[in-house]
């Protein structure tokens, strides 16, 4: 493991180049992205002597001490499957985080997406706060701003969907690399390799990630999945207090759907998701 890292001084934003005391390799113990430490001065270095008890944690991406998660999502460039939406905000919700969802790249869509679009704004509007975005017309930016200041921000989302575009474009001269979707595969490549926290002129942090393709979510309990959906755990007065929704008798989520007062799609994904996790 690194004994490296960079520490970034609360007070004067000076980012200082530091190295871990012994201890911290013996005990098996690493700094993530996001943790508060304490460190003292060694000339133009710094050492780390302790890392303060963490208020949450994300696990993919690993990042410690977060105000909001940030979802970006894209209908096209690259189409994102609503299921891999649904398991990252389950994995947030598991967390007991805060979410924001991003619609990006809405200047790409045509009406023949309007469906798509329409669909997405009803189904997650009334879960999350959800801001529609371009980098190209500049659409939420202003917006995408005042949900990130003095909050510490984490982007979360597929390869491709534009997440440090929307940095680059909010907070210029950060420069992080980009590149286009690519036209045979229709997805985006790894341009961030690693979590990087990085300050904000207008005030908070955000941490730039680098995209995924396939979400785990297998160490989540059944018994709980019901849990991470808050329309279900809103409106879940079924005729057994056990119920899974999947097959009792008496379910009122299953009657919701049905009545289109919950979104099809999103139960669609809690049953594939309860499935993979019942094996």
């Amino acid at each position: 493991m690194s004994n490296m890292l960079i520490v970034e001084d609360a007070k004067t934003k000076e980012k200082i180049r530091c190295h871990l005391r012994g201890r911290f390799k013996l005990q098996g113990l690493k700094p993530i992205v996001g943790d508060i430490v304490e460190y003292v001065r060694v000339q133009d270095a710094g050492v780390v002597e302790s890392v303060l008890k963490r208020k949450n944690e994300l696990l993919k991406p690993r990042v410690a001490n977060i105000d909001q998660v940030v979802c970006v999502y894209t209908i096209k460039k690259p189409e994102v499957s609503l299921l891999i939406l649904d398991k990252l905000l389950v994995l947030i919700e598991e967390a007991r985080l805060n979410v924001l969802l991003i619609l990006n790249k809405i200047d790409l869509l045509t009406e023949e997406d309007k469906e798509k679009k329409d669909h997405f704004i009803k189904t997650y509007s009334k879960i999350y706060p959800l801001l529609c975005t371009s980098t190209k017309t500049g659409e939420g930016l202003e917006k995408l701003k005042e949900y990130f200041k003095d909050r510490l921000s984490v982007f979360a989302g597929l390869s491709g969907v534009g997440k440090s575009s929307l940095l680059n474009s909010i907070c210029p001269g950060i420069n992080l690399r980009t590149q286009e979707i690519s036209e045979r595969t229709k997805r985006g490549k790894h341009t961030t390799t690693a979590a990087e926290l990085i300050h904000l002129p207008f005030g908070g942090h955000v941490v730039d990630t680098p995209g995924f393709s396939l979400i785990d979510i297998s160490h989540v309990d059944p018994d709980n999945l019901k849990f991470y959906f808050p329309e279900f755990v809103e409106n879940g007065n079924c005729l057994f207090k056990d119920c899974t929704h999947i097959s009792e008798p008496g379910c009122r989520i299953k009657q919701m759907v049905e009545e289109g007062k919950i979104s099809t799609s999103r139960y669609e994904s809690y049953v594939t998701m309860y499935k993979e996790v019942s094996k």
